[in-house]
């Protein structure tokens, strides 16, 4: 355990909560910053971002773990790790890309089912039993999901923008199940390669990368204090708190972030996609609430 994990294992259980519901919020307005940025070329956004996001957590423990920490986290990583990198590229790139071509509302609501997905998905391949509410929250999710699906086509929404949508829990899930199997997973050093990996895999696709001034600021944003500053938070706070409790709390995100396109971008969902997003939301607080219950106290891995 390094010294600053031991000195966190100290910690008392708001500032996991405080670190938790900072992390919710700093993920909430990533769409309403890309509102705001002028480049059309949205694989320049994710070159951009992902290239700010990346260099922010490497930044970040380079400062908590000094440079002979991280590369130790970096070759601790293995092949799970490895997956865990491809497939936050992958959310990092589709969020962007879905963002492009449907509304935010729709995005971060699909974004909710992701633990009622990763629930179903780890019954699938590693047996795990599914509770009767647990099964009913899956069962109000894929109806709610289908109330704004039908909201998006009926509005002409773009249905490549809803599949990406929709891959982000998808591919969450698999992260999910993943970490479950190989709980040693060190996230930070995962999302870092990830970033830098989807920053890559956007070069060829770029059509230019020049950027004005403002807009590389919002793109630094996006990346850094978006993308970067909410992981640094969310894996140092939730560390201090119970699994099911931090992904409570992690659902301020889905909140917020229609609420900051509604005040900032003037973004209204339709009465259909509010009516499903808030079927999503109730089951995934029944479920939460019920599985925070049953959990014990947090367990403090050795690093992030």
């Amino acid at each position: 355990m390094t010294a600053s994990s031991s000195s966190l294992s100290t910690a008392r259980p708001w500032l996991g909560i405080a670190l938790v519901l900072g992390s919710a919020t700093a993920w909430s307005y990533g769409g309403a910053i890309q509102r705001f940025i002028g480049v059309s070329d949205s694989w320049a956004i994710v070159f951009w971002r992902c290239l700010f996001g990346g260099l922010f957590l490497l930044s970040f423990m380079l400062i908590r773990d000094r440079i002979a920490g991280t590369v130790q986290l970096f070759r601790a990583m293995g092949w799970p790790g490895l997956m865990i990198a491809i497939g936050f590229a992958a959310v990092s790139t589709c969020f962007v890309l879905a963002v492009s071509m449907t509304p935010v509302a729709n995005v971060v609501l699909f974004m909710a089912a992701i633990p009622l997905f990763a629930a179903l998905l780890a019954r699938v391949l590693l047996g795990e039993a599914i509770t009767a509410v647990t099964w009913g929250a899956i069962a109000a999710v894929i109806v709610g999901v289908a109330i704004m699906v039908s909201a998006s086509i009926g509005e002409g929404g773009s249905l490549l923008g809803l599949g990406l949508a929709a891959s982000i829990p998808v591919i969450f899930a698999c992260m999910t199940v993943l970490t479950r199997r190989h709980p040693g997973i060190r996230m930070t050093p995962a999302a870092c390669l990830g970033c830098f990996l989807a920053s890559a895999i956007a070069v060829p696709q770029v059509g230019g990368f020049a950027v004005g001034t403002s807009d590389l600021a919002l793109l630094f944003a996006f990346g850094a204090l978006n993308l970067g500053l909410g992981m640094a938070m969310y894996v140092t706070g939730a560390r201090l708190i119970p699994s099911a409790l931090a992904a409570l709390l992690g659902t301020a995100e889905m909140i917020l972030a229609p609420v900051w396109m509604v005040l900032l971008h003037n973004e209204v969902p339709s009465a259909r996609t509010m009516i499903g997003g808030s079927i999503v939301l109730a089951a995934l607080f029944t479920y939460l609430i019920g599985h925070m219950r049953r959990e014990p106290g947090p367990r403090v891995p050795t690093a992030s």
